[in-house]
């Protein structure tokens, strides 16, 4: 548990961010398709103590379970960037697995035209580079039935939620929308991101070949690395340790060239 400064966002998208001075870095999270800032719950003890983990809540989930869904990723990014600019006074990184890959990439692209402005990591997570194609047709409009028969097979929704038709009412919205957002997503040409990349992919990903996740590569004009973890697509549960310790190894590195440049700045 930590004790040192908090404080609460005016926002609905930020949860809290830590004020106090051993914070070298702000790590954004992005959950997956259907998924919310709990995603993230627990991240804080396993990573870094001069990291901030800043879990992102999306509106119609969780808390925000009353708003209505975005269904454009460029729409999504344009609305949230104002409300998380405020919180990128310190440095900071972004997280994404999944869907939430997508929205990081968008956002950084989004910062970097409106307000110049960039992350010192980019962490992408059982994603497919965005300018691969998906040759599979969408889904996200079929019937109910069929919708969910896709959902199940995908993983990630609990059965009890997959399994109970009270509570898949109310989360059948949200995840059409998601699903809707990622399959209508068009790769735009745009210069490339000067931001180190670092993707993460799993071995038994049916949904997402590594070949695919390799492809973050080119994306950036600055460094890339890839590593691989045991697990299907969702094995940001059920291997969340190994992700975490790579990630918490990636962070550490990161950490310690800020504080190299900020000497040196300070020269």
């Amino acid at each position: 548990m930590f004790t040192t400064a908090q404080k609460k966002p005016d926002s609905l998208w930020v949860g809290s961010v830590r004020t106090d001075p051993g914070v070298r870095l702000r790590l954004f999270c992005f959950p997956y398709g259907g998924g919310g800032a709990s995603v993230f719950r627990g991240w804080q003890e396993a990573l870094p103590p001069d990291v901030d983990v800043c879990p992102i809540q999306l509106p119609g989930r969780e808390g925000r379970i009353r708003e209505s869904c975005f269904t454009d990723v460029r729409a999504l990014v344009a609305c949230m960037a104002p409300e998380i600019v405020p919180f990128l006074d310190r440095s900071f990184a972004f997280f994404g697995h999944s869907m939430g890959a997508l929205i990081s990439f968008e956002l950084c692209r989004y910062l970097r035209a409106a307000y110049s402005i960039a992350p010192q990591g980019l962490f992408v997570s059982a994603y497919p580079a965005p300018r691969v194609r998906d040759s599979e047709n969408a889904w996200y409009d079929l019937p109910e039935p069929e919708f969910l028969e896709r959902m199940k097979r995908l993983g990630g929704t609990p059965g009890e939620v997959l399994d109970h038709p009270e509570l898949m009412q109310l989360m059948l919205p949200l995840l059409r929308a998601d699903v809707e957002m990622v399959q209508t997503y068009v790769y735009s040409d745009a210069p490339l991101l000067s931001v180190p990349i670092t993707a993460f992919a799993g071995l038994n990903d049916p949904e997402v070949p590594l070949s695919d996740v390799e492809r973050w590569r080119e994306e950036t004009t600055s460094r890339f690395a890839l590593h691989t973890i045991p697990g299907d697509h969702f094995f940001v549960h059920s291997e969340r340790a190994v992700l975490l310790e790579q990630l918490a190894s990636a962070l550490a590195a990161l950490t310690a060239q800020i504080s190299i440049k900020g000497t040196k700045d300070a020269k």
